[in-house]
């Protein structure tokens, strides 16, 4: 299975977010080329979730998971225990209302 540039698929994320108007950021840049990738998603309302692609051995290919839900400063905290232990991770913040993430397309 080919990889894509974590820096190319960061930009393509965010593109395609913003065609659906849904606020997102890069709030930490990691290594352009294989750098992992953490996705919050800010619900406005004081919550959130993470998320992190990870490999499903059973379906044999790659998945977001569920890394945290709960209160935003909760999430915020292991986002940043992450990047401690990580120095190449990405980080994509998005904020939206409706829970919107569109990360089952990818």
């Amino acid at each position: 299975m080919t990889r894509l540039a974590s820096e190319f698929w960061v930009k393509a994320y965010i593109k395609r977010l913003s065609l659906e108007n849904i606020p997102a950021f890069v709030v930490r840049h990691g290594d352009d080329t294989a750098g992992a990738i953490l996705v919050k998603l800010a619900t406005l309302d004081g919550q959130a979730k993470l998320f992190q692609k990870t490999f499903d051995f059973e379906a044999n290919d790659q998945i977001w998971r569920e890394l945290s839900i709960g209160p935003e400063h909760e999430v915020d905290t292991v986002i940043a225990r992450q990047c401690k232990s990580d120095p190449d991770l990405w980080v994509i913040e998005i904020e939206d209302a409706q829970g919107r993430h569109f990360l089952d397309a990818y």
